[in-house]
């Protein structure tokens, strides 16, 4: 069976000039973030299967900003200022002004619609290619269509009219298919509707809506299709609503890594951006984040309470309340509890965190271990070797950072100070408390640490009738227990 190629078309145009005054924030409304993108990442993300030779972003409120996440996220894309902000349907023009030679389809969508699926971009324009159309225009059927433009249908079913509620007569107002705000249409028909919109309404502004009856009015053929999931087409005004499209998009993520094979043990403290990759077997664990560009092998598990952000996590490894920015984990590693694993931190096959230990530009070869308490920065461990606890590498001078190199199946004591850059050769011990400042070679111990020393009797004579001089005493203190021997005779 041949698969059709998907549609496409000419251009996309997304309008985000938008002030977004309700979220009553100095961020533009399309730029805050849900799920692993931005607000206008999703819309753009969901229209790239289209591959159109021209995308447009209508900027204005925010214009720098907006350009700049452009440039990192979409540098195909092409901004285009709306200086005055005059509605919908005068940004539409600005766009297609942009690109005056294109032909053919060009689809219009909001920049604040982030639970758009490619799926659904596509229906519309296979719908909108399909029928012949002029104008196709994306609507959903929903419980409460209060405050929403209405879809007028004639009896054929053809779209007629998009009536704004306090437009809408009592019958047009019990109609409950409402336009989502996205069309697909003609490049040469959109040019002439747009052209002749006036502004003689409330808001003297032009709205794109009007399009639709223009072209309705010419006897063009104008259509809509339903989309299948009323959420693809909701927008996003307010912080309120911003977390209710994170939760149902988080939904939707994590209900299809469940049906792929993977255990979300509670999905209610879960999170995964939609830039995550999780493998069939692996676990998921209560109070999860997966960030960026995080993927997880299968058999690992991750959590409970563990933030992974644009990390690898090989298979059958274990990471359990730690943060992760950044690092490679390999396979059957385990790192954590409470585990801090900055960037550029790899671990080798079997590697082990463990508990209160942060790591950074560091490599941890297979089976090694840094159990706990220690600061590993900028680092290279071989394999097989043993970091004892509260072992700092002391990488920074106060300029420059230096490494440290430290040989296979090499066993560091406890509370050792690694002064970089140093290296400790295969096989090579170094003593509990030493402070590292030259190479050791392989196979020597090193011992940097000064001699012992015990001042006997000083607890008698520093702190007297203390419970420490009764215990030293009790213990057989020789001293204390001669000067209490003399303070008898002297009382008797």
């Amino acid at each position: 069976m041949t698969v059709p190629p998907p549609p496409s078309v000419a251009a996309v145009v997304v309008l985000a000039a938008g002030q977004g005054t309700r979220m009553k924030s100095a961020l533009p409304k399309v730029l805050h973030p849900l799920g692993g993108r931005s607000m206008l990442g999703h819309v753009l993300a969901a229209a790239a299967p289209l591959a159109a030779e021209h995308t447009v972003v209508v900027v204005g409120a925010g214009r720098e900003t907006v350009e700049q996440h452009l440039a990192e996220v979409a540098p195909a894309a092409r901004p285009v200022f709306q200086e005055k902000q005059r509605g919908s349907g005068h940004a539409a023009a600005v766009a297609l002004a942009a690109v005056p030679a294109i032909e053919g389809a060009v689809l219009l969508v909001n920049g604040d619609a982030p639970l758009l699926r490619p799926e659904t971009v596509t229906a519309l324009v296979q719908a909108h290619q399909a029928a012949g159309n002029v104008l196709t225009v994306l609507t959903a059927e929903v419980e409460d269509p209060t405050g929403l433009g209405r879809i007028v249908r004639d009896a054929d079913g053809a779209v007629r009219a998009i009536v704004e509620e306090r437009d809408a007569t009592s019958e047009q107002r019990a109609l409950r298919e409402i336009n989502a705000g996205l069309y697909v249409g003609d490049s040469a028909a959109l040019r002439r509707s747009l052209a002749s919109l006036g502004e003689d309404n409330d808001q003297g502004e032009q709205y794109l809506t009007d399009v639709l009856g223009l072209l309705v009015a010419e006897g063009g053929r104008v259509g809509g299709v339903r989309a299948e999931d009323p959420d693809d087409v909701l927008g996003c005004n307010d912080r309120r609503e911003l977390a209710a499209r994170r939760r149902t998009l988080n939904d939707r993520v994590l209900d299809e890594l469940m049906r792929s094979g993977v255990t979300v043990v509670d999905p209610a403290t879960t999170w995964v951006d939609v830039t995550v990759s999780v493998a069939p077997d692996a676990v998921l664990e209560p109070g999860v984040q997966l960030q960026g560009a995080t993927s997880v092998a299968t058999g690992a598990v991750v959590g409970p309470d563990s933030t992974l952000r644009d990390t690898e996590v090989g298979e059958g490894a274990s990471v359990v309340r730690s943060h992760v920015l950044g690092a490679v984990i390999g396979a059957e590693s385990t790192v954590g509890p409470f585990s801090y694993l900055r960037p550029g931190t790899r671990l080798g096959r079997g590697a082990k965190v463990g508990a209160f230990v942060e790591t950074k530009n560091a490599d941890v070869g297979e089976g090694s271990k840094v159990p706990h308490l220690s600061y590993v920065g900028d680092a290279t461990i071989g394999e097989g070797a043993n970091i004892g606890a509260a072992t700092v590498f002391v990488n920074y001078d106060g300029v420059a950072k230096h490494r440290t190199t430290i040989g296979d199946h090499v066993r560091i004591g406890s509370d050792t100070m690694l002064v970089a850059p140093v290296t400790v050769g295969d096989g090579a011990y170094t003593a509990a408390g030493s402070v590292i400042v030259t190479d050791v070679p392989p196979g020597a111990m090193a011992v940097a640490r000064s001699p012992q020393r015990n001042v006997a009797g000083w607890v008698r004579r520093r702190r007297p009738g203390t419970a420490a001089a009764k215990a030293a005493e009790a213990a057989g203190d020789a001293e204390a227990a001669g000067a209490a021997d003399t303070r008898t005779k002297a009382s008797e």
